[in-house]
């Protein structure tokens, strides 16, 4: 705890300070899509005042655009922009922004953020498109990494990339461990990946694995069929989250904890204080 300390007077501002403590605490919660459901209709700088006051450690943000400015409006409650999503499309001749992306990395850098890239363009799944893939992905890596940036495979459902199994074997064959990683969704783990075997799909990703996110929901069976509800705050549905928890725990996963709150309606405070206090009952059981 001293040497916590002194490594955090060194740095010499209260926003490094912050960062040196969030960097030293185990699977820091942050929230992400919060926002695009909100009935508030919240500002930025709003959103980060009602992040801050729920304990949250900070956000994702969806798409370059803004980007910066939630950057800032973190940096301002000493918080970190923990991811940044953009798409990635292989079958168009300009398969990202390349400006919209080079004009925010400046932001991210004290943030450390992850870059998670949704690839689409593509059959799910289909192998042919990997070297097309591999290539745009090196481009990407090549330009964040001087600002700090590390580039995350988010696996989706009904992407080219869509299971977390997609997003290892891409992960491998770019072969950049320390600035390319994956990513593992709960939510898309359940309605899109046959393989059904959550510890093994987890231990596959491990030597990969930068971010998990998860949420409340209903059993894995319920979703494929179509009948359950694969977002909710946590605490609700019929699936236990704790068994997820476990497996994360099995495989010593240490990093970041998302909480997918996309499609979520109504006033996002109200959920996501209620997703904090599961969160922190979770963890206290867990411990």
């Amino acid at each position: 705890m001293k040497k916590l300390i002194i490594c955090c007077l060194l740095l010499g501002s209260v926003y490094s300070g912050t960062l040196c403590a969030a960097e030293a605490e185990s699977n820091p919660f942050f929230a992400y899509c919060m926002d695009t459901h909100d009935a508030k209709k919240r500002t930025l700088p709003q959103q980060a005042e009602m992040l801050k006051e729920l304990g949250y450690a900070g956000c994702g943000h969806l798409w370059p655009k803004h980007a910066d400015t939630r950057a800032e409006t973190l940096t301002q409650k000493q918080m970190r922009l923990f991811q940044v999503c953009m798409r990635v499309n292989l079958t168009k001749p300009k398969a990202f922004d390349e400006k919209a992306l080079a004009d925010v990395l400046p932001a991210l850098k004290p943030h450390k953020t992850q870059l998670t890239l949704l690839i689409g363009g593509g059959k799910r799944s289909d192998e042919t498109l990997d070297d097309k893939a591999v290539a745009i992905i090196e481009r990407i890596a090549d330009m964040v990494k001087p600002h700090n940036v590390k580039v995350v495979l988010y696996p989706h459902t009904g992407d080219w990339l869509e299971t977390s199994s997609d997003a290892v074997r891409i992960a491998k064959k770019v072969n950049r461990p320390n600035e390319v990683g994956t990513m593992f969704n709960l939510c898309h783990w359940m309605k899109a990946d046959s393989n059904r075997d959550l510890l093994a799909v987890l231990k596959e990703a491990e030597p990969w694995l930068m971010a998990v996110s998860l949420s409340g929901s209903d059993k894995p069976d319920e979703i494929r069929s179509g009948k359950g509800n694969w977002i909710q705050p946590l605490g609700q549905g019929s699936y236990d989250i704790s068994d997820f928890l476990n497996s994360l725990r099995e495989i010593k996963y240490s990093g970041p904890v998302g909480l997918q709150c996309w499609g979520i309606r109504g006033d996002a405070q109200i959920h996501l204080e209620k997703s904090m206090k599961e969160w922190k009952t979770l963890i206290e059981n867990r411990n």
